[in-house]
């Protein structure tokens, strides 16, 4: 019998892969790649609960997550073809360029 212990163990273990990724950051697609890992992990982590609860609320703060990691996805991919068609390459350290 899978029980909420279980999701929100599985939620927190894929919580801190993406984290992980995020801390070692070296291409700026693996960053946004991270984060949505991580947004994925907080929605398992609501709708376990709000299961577990018996209401509905868990699922709907993961549909409002899903619409804001879809936006983030969208506006962060255009820069990011912004930011190789300018400079060639997708590595973080060489944003110090943006600095005015």
């Amino acid at each position: 019998m899978i029980s909420l212990g279980h999701y929100l163990i599985l939620s927190g273990l894929i919580f801190c892969i993406g984290l992980a990724g995020v801390l070692r950051r070296k291409n700026i697609l693996m960053l946004f790649f991270s984060t949505e890992i991580m947004l994925n992990a907080i929605n398992i982590g609501f709708v376990a609960i709000g299961n577990f609860m018996g209401d509905i609320n868990g699922q709907m703060f993961a549909i409002f997550i899903i619409a804001i990691a879809a936006s983030e996805v969208a506006i962060g991919l255009g820069l990011v073809i912004m930011w190789f068609k300018k400079y060639k390459t997708l590595d973080i350290d060489n944003l110090n360029i943006m600095k005015g």
